[in-house]
Order: C-alpha cells, then structure tokens, then sequence
C-alpha cells in the first residue's frame, strides 16, 4: 500500500495521529529531502529506511517504489512540508498506483493553502490555488493578469527572492486589489500581512520577507 502523508508545514506538532502511525508501520519512506525528513522522524523516535524522492529523481524513483508496493511493501511518501502532490513531487507516483492497479490512501493533514486562504479574511466560497508563480517577469505578470479577471479568491505560492518584483507587477496590474502575505505559516513568526500592492511593496521593501510565503488575492 501507498500512503501519500502530509506532514506539518511547520509546527511539528501539527501531525496528525494517523501520520504518525503510518510512518511507524511503514516498510520504506519516500523523502523529498532526507536530511529535511530526518529532522522530523527523529523528533517522534521514527527509525525506518528511507530513500530520496524529489522532482530530479522521481521519473526514475517512481518504478521503483511500484516495485516495492508491486511485492506487498508498505511504502510512505513524504514531502519537505505540507501535502505530496501539490506543488510537490507526488502526482507521477499516485498516477503510475492507479495505472498498475495499486492500492493507495492519502493521510491528510496541515496546508498551507487552507490555512493561508482562512487567515486572509477572504471569501471562501469559491477559490483556485495555482501554484508557484512563474519565475519569468513576463509569465509572472501574465499569470497575474489572469487572477486579475477572477470574481474567486486566488492563492499561490511565491519565493521570499521575488515578493516585491511580484507586488510591483500587482501595482501595475491590479493596484486597488486586497491582497494577502501569509508568511512562515505555523511558525513562531507567523505573519498575516493585509493591504492593496503598493502598501505591502512599501512594507517588504523595507522589511525583507523571509520564509515560506502565500500569496492570496481577493476576488474581484
């Protein structure tokens, strides 16, 4: 059995039960990066073979782990933080299960994105996550472009490197817009920053932003 587990996106004590019990019990553990991963199974005493499981490796890791769950293994995948799959290695792996008929469950658990999506304060009724944005200013901007026109809150993801180039193209394509930085969610320095672009630009200009980061727009 395949056991897709999501694993805290900060706070180690956000695991969920059922994660812990899966990891304990499991034949092999996927990691997207072992140290990263060696981190938290130490802290709950979790002593399993694990092997690398990351976006340069998983077209060749992938056939390999269907091997083991082809011979009756337990395996659990596990990503750096948060669920596998999404934005994260963990589709090919789920796909090629479903492909070869093999069983798989996934282990919820903590998420950037609904936790990101709740601390903003915008309507969630109707909401789209896309991911990283582009790291290309002319993708990036197009991409923005495109969330502009959206009547739904919109979340994605953005390096610390390149929050204010992405809240520079905000003022440009979006300037009235509310707009969102959740940043190092769960963490001890958790921060939910609110305001249009030109506001959070004056602000990271003047704070450089660390740590993982959310970006969530309100819907038009």
């Amino acid at each position: 059995m395949l056991y897709v587990v999501a694993t805290p996106i900060g706070n180690l004590g956000d695991i969920a039960l059922r994660a812990l019990d899966v990891l304990k019990s499991a034949d092999l553990i996927a990691a997207e990066d072992t140290r990263h991963s060696g981190i938290l199974l130490k802290h709950f005493g979790i002593k399993k073979p694990f092997i690398s499981y990351h976006e340069h490796n998983e077209a060749r890791r992938a056939p390999e782990l269907v091997e083991h769950l082809a011979h009756g293994e337990n395996v659990a995948l596990i990503t750096d933080a948060g669920t596998p799959g999404l934005s994260d290695p963990g589709l090919r792996l789920i796909r090629e299960c479903i492909q070869r008929e093999l069983p798989f469950t996934i282990i919820p658990g903590p998420s950037s994105i609904l936790t990101a999506l709740l601390g903003s304060g915008f309507s969630t009724e109707r909401f789209s996550f896309r991911g990283f944005l582009p790291v290309k200013s002319g993708q990036r901007e197009r991409e923005l472009r495109s969330a502009a026109d959206c009547d739904e809150t919109i979340i994605f993801f953005e390096s610390p490197y390149r929050l204010t180039k992405t809240l520079a193209a905000c003022i440009d394509v979006m300037p009235d817009r509310h707009l969102c930085i959740a940043r190092e969610l769960t963490k001890k320095f958790e921060e939910f920053r609110r305001g249009i672009a030109s506001e959070l630009l004056a602000y990271y200009q003047a704070h450089r932003p660390k740590g993982e980061i959310v970006l969530v727009i309100s819907g038009s």
